[in-house]
């Protein structure tokens, strides 16, 4: 019989996670740097006391964030008071995936004995490297990407590695950032291992194992019956592609299959993969971000889950094929690798879609750019992700303007009083989304003037030769773009992966994102659904007849010219990118 009854269960599942979610706040509330405080890069996880994560953020790109720590820090060695710190991609497989992202971890005690294990994750502004903000589409090798800590014992019973620290802090442009960054992470993981330790005095250590153990279980049941559900018994591929590294290497291919066998062990595999990148693309996939990722969808937003280690524990094998884009050798630049990893979550989708699930059409990529210069005297880095559209879902439009899970594009009020821009525009993408029966997202128009006298931007936008694709008769999504000067004498289109484009004082900048693809064929949206996109500005008079066959005049909805242009139905089939298809190669 459970040491935790049902009703101890709930109370404990509710408990953890309201843990996991005041960490997370305290980030967000006592961070210096804007790309943690106001865009909201940060997670919080809680681990038991193996280090398998039993609750944490609505991410899924986790992978075995203890295992790195455990493999130089065994844990009976660890005790009261110690945290852990490490961004070793290469090191952690994959566990942090670019070097920007600091991991601290804290071990949780009750009367003597480890209960937990508690982490904080933040993306700090500037490690060094190459180019301020440590990321650069210029990097090659990740030594131009910053400064790399391998599991390190930075607090002792207390005491703080001060030595080390120094040495971190010295390799940052911008030091008193990491160091207000750090104690928010500090202060997340103690505030953490307080609320653990209050738990398992209120329960017990043995009854908040056996809860913690009945959550991994409870959602690792959960994720197979829902891919039992999904993939039949067989083999299910998709091939996605990004643009390209940079550097001219052309589209690069994501290639992943699972397979389910007669006796329902599920293997994943990507070793069809395309090699690794000259360029920053490269992302060492974790062997449990697959089921992970897959988990979050199955899970679909059910209150009554948290999301945990259950997921990649419902995936039996993961292969990886060394060398490859997802799984590149030591030390490919990594510091893009968030192209490639969105591109990997729509290739997973993709996946689902191909075996006959119900899973959205695919996103854009959130768009990354980094302006850097001198302003008054003083060096800044305006590091700003801009949001993109997701695609379109079976039940529902894709979600318009959105960057990554809950984070946020910076307020105008902030980027303006911050930095030397004045934001001019600032609106949706008007026609970015795939047509579809439910409409792919919109990305997103943002117009700077640049103040500064002189600045160098980076930008990284994908989905310009590869948009996202459509499922089910929807259309992909249309690309973004980078413009400067538009419309007037020495206009210029960016590349939209590239470093070193100067802008001076007075230059106007244009940021266009891209849209999600569109589910469902454009002619079964309701003509009404149409007038109202187009009256949001989502949509234009133009799009709404050519793509949707509905035509509105003075913006008045013409029923019977739209019946008749519908007459000529455009016939569709699985997928579309630019065109229709029943496979993506």
């Amino acid at each position: 019989m459970p040491l935790c009854d049902p009703v101890a269960l709930e109370v404990i599942r509710g408990a953890i996670r309201a843990a996991q979610a005041e960490m997370e706040a305290l980030i967000e509330r006592t961070a210096m740097s804007a790309f943690i405080r106001e865009k909201k890069d940060f997670y919080t996880a809680l681990f038991d006391a193996d280090g398998v994560m039993c609750v944490g953020s609505n991410v899924p790109v986790f992978g075995d964030v203890c295992g790195p720590v455990f493999a130089d820090f065994p844990a009976e060695t660890m005790k009261p008071g110690d945290i852990y710190w490490y961004n070793d991609c290469y090191g952690s497989k994959g566990a942090v995936s670019h070097s920007n992202d600091q991991v601290l971890l804290a071990p949780v005690f009750h009367e003597g004995r480890r209960v937990a294990l508690v982490m904080g994750w933040a993306h700090f502004a500037d490690i060094g490297g190459l180019r301020p903000g440590s990321i650069s589409p210029d990097a090659t090798e990740i030594f131009h990407e910053g400064i790399i800590v391998p599991p390190t014992r930075m607090v002792d019973e207390g005491r703080t590695n001060d030595a080390a620290l120094r040495i971190f802090f010295r390799n940052s442009r911008w030091p008193l950032a990491c160091q207000a960054d750090l104690r928010a992470l500090m202060a997340a993981v103690n505030l953490g291992a307080v609320r653990m330790q209050e738990i398992a005095a209120r329960f017990g250590a043995d009854v908040l194992a056996d809860a913690l153990h009945q959550l991994l279980e409870r959602t690792e049941r959960t994720i197979r019956d829902g891919l039992a559900a999904t993939f039949p018994v067989g083999t299910h591929s998709f091939t996605d592609r990004i643009d390209g590294d940079g550097k001219g290497s052309g589209s690069l291919a994501l290639r992943f299959s699972l397979t389910r066998t007669a006796n329902n062990r599920f293997v994943f595999d990507a070793t069809g993969t395309d090699d690794q990148s000259p360029g920053p693309v490269n992302y060492i996939m974790n062997k449990d971000v697959p089921g992970m990722a897959l988990g979050l969808f199955l899970l679909g937003g059910d209150p009554h889950q948290v999301t945990n280690a259950g997921g990649p524990r419902a995936i039996d094998e993961v292969k990886l094929r060394e060398g490859s884009l997802v799984q590149p050798r030591w030390p490919a630049a990594l510091g893009m690798r968030g192209l490639t990893m969105m591109r990997m979550l729509a290739t997973l989708n993709g996946m689902v879609a191909a075996a006959g699930g119900d899973a959205p059409a695919a996103h854009a990529a959130y768009v990354i750019m980094l302006l850097r210069g001198t302003a008054g005297g003083k060096p800044f880095l305006m590091s700003d992700g801009i949001g993109v559209g997701y695609g379109g879902r079976p039940f529902a439009d894709g979600t318009d303007a959105v960057y990554f899970v809950a984070q946020e594009n910076y307020p105008v009020e902030f980027l303006e009083s911050e930095y030397p821009a004045r934001l001019d525009r600032y609106g949706i993408h008007r026609d970015s989304g795939g047509p579809g029966r439910h409409r792919g997202g919109c990305g997103i128009v943002r117009q700077y003037e640049i103040l500064a006298e002189e600045a160098i931007l980076a930008v990284r936008i994908d989905g310009v030769v590869c948009p996202p694709w459509g499922v089910a008769g929807g259309q992909s999504g249309r690309p973004g773009r980078v413009v400067v000067n538009p419309g007037m004498p020495g206009e210029r289109v960016l590349p939209p992966l590239s470093d070193g484009n100067r802008l001076v004082r007075g230059d106007i900048l244009v940021i266009e994102t891209g849209g999600g693809g569109g589910h469902g064929h454009p002619y079964d949206r309701r003509p009404e659904e149409v007038l109202a996109d187009v009256e949001g500005g989502f949509v234009s008079d133009e799009a709404a007849a050519r793509d949707y066959g509905v035509v509105i005049r003075d913006g008045v909805l013409d029923m019977p010219a739209t019946e008749a242009l519908r007459r000529d139905r455009p016939e569709a089939k699985a997928f579309h990118r630019g065109e229709y298809v029943d496979v993506l190669g």
